[in-house]
């Protein structure tokens, strides 16, 4: 099965299924010198586990992640970081009555259609548990662009319709919905409650934040830094829309109101600032240096207990009630997701950035000099 490995210079490649025995991430590209722990990378982890409310799945799991390689006294040595979390919790045994027959809303149907076999217990690879390791390489990106000063955010910015009003991400912590409007996640408490009692569930909307990304980052074409972020959070399972900046309100729009003027710099030498930022900090597939701005539209769980009708493999209709341990919303969980594949792809696009200019390799290999027939080195126009 080949699409496992994401990145071109920091790669990571994930591995195994809901009920089979562990599952786990291999991070390759990592520079050495970076300090990471089991512990940095738990609390990403953490973040995505199940059982943390009644919101979520009851699934026991402790998510307790083992680094096995590419770490040596708590520094990176350069060589690939296998990471692995044993499943402990699995009931198997709920999906045997749907072993022959096509949930609705999963990708059941299409994997048999495709190789001729599938894991039912809980969806195998196209289970939400798979982002395990995606999170677990996630926390090693977020390492790695705190220590260039770029932060990523993440958080619920709409679930079951309920938007939030205000946003004090300092908040998100203090309800079960990552919501930082705490107004908000009360209505989506009390939404959550009566879809919960009609046996259904819940989509919405994940916002995410960069800030202190500098400009001039992405490719013009075919890697351009929008794209390639799209595609990281599409490449999520839940995922059905992505939006940039404005996104689609854009077409709404006109040239005068969505283009962002551009600002004299506050300092002598210091980058240029934008009055505006419909933009969403990428323009021409470029970083343009203000933040850049994310959202992801989160489909609700597909699999619930209120009745659905489908087919069985021989395409006999029947009715089905879905049992098992499931989220009622897979939004709060999936925040850490997505915060996680936007900083894998920032730190795969920086590298990429590296070579960008011959000054840039120059120095990287201590030979800080001009470049010939750079035209501020000749004095000419």
């Amino acid at each position: 099965m080949p699409g496992s490995t994401y990145g071109k210079l920091f790669t990571f490649t994930t591995w195994g299924e809901s009920h089979g025995k562990a599952l786990g991430v291999v991070v390759d590209g990592c520079p050495a010198g970076l300090p990471l722990c089991e512990e940095d990378v738990q609390a990403f982890l953490d973040r995505r586990k199940p059982g943390q409310s009644r919101y979520a799945t009851k699934r026991a799991e402790d998510d307790a992640v083992e680094i096995l390689s590419g770490v040596f006294d708590g520094f990176t040595t350069g060589t690939p970081i296998s990471m692995v979390v044993f499943n402990k919790d699995q009931r198997s045994r709920d999906y045997s009555e749907i072993a022959s027959c096509y949930r609705p809303g999963h990708a059941d149907y299409g994997f048999d259609v495709k190789y001729g076999f599938r894991d039912y217990r809980g969806g195998g690879r196209s289970s939400g548990r798979e982002t395990i390791g995606r999170v677990a390489a996630g926390a090693v990106a977020m390492k790695i662009l705190a220590a260039l000063g770029i932060e990523v955010h993440a958080y619920a910015e709409e679930i079951g319709g309920i938007r939030c009003e205000t946003v004090d991400l300092s908040l998100c912590g203090e309800n079960p919905f990552y919501m930082p409007d705490p107004a908000a996640a009360e209505r989506v408490r009390e939404a959550a409650e009566k879809r919960m009692a009609e046996q259904d569930s819940m989509g919405g909307i994940i916002a995410c934040q960069v800030k202190n990304m500098p400009a001039g980052i992405g490719e013009p074409v075919f890697e351009k830094l929008d794209a390639n972020l799209s595609r990281a959070l599409f490449s999520i399972g839940a995922v059905k829309g992505v939006e940039i900046g404005d996104g689609f309100a854009a077409a709404r729009s006109s040239g005068g109101r969505n283009n962002d003027p551009f600002l004299p710099p506050d300092r002598e030498g210091g980058p240029l600032k934008k009055a505006s930022n419909h933009a969403g900090g990428i323009l021409g597939g470029l970083s343009d240096g203000s933040d850049i701005l994310i959202r992801a539209a989160v489909k609700p769980t597909p699999s619930i207990a209120k009745e659905q009708k489908t087919v069985t493999r021989e395409g006999r209709p029947i009715t089905i009630s879905i049992k098992g341990r499931h989220d009622p919303m897979i939004v709060p969980r999936a925040v850490v997701v997505v915060e996680a594949m936007t900083a894998v792809t920032l730190v795969d696009m920086l590298f990429v950035g590296m070579t960008a200019r011959m000054e840039s390799v120059c120095r990287f290999f201590g030979r800080d000099r001009a470049v010939p027939g750079r035209a501020e080195e000749s004095g000419k126009p």
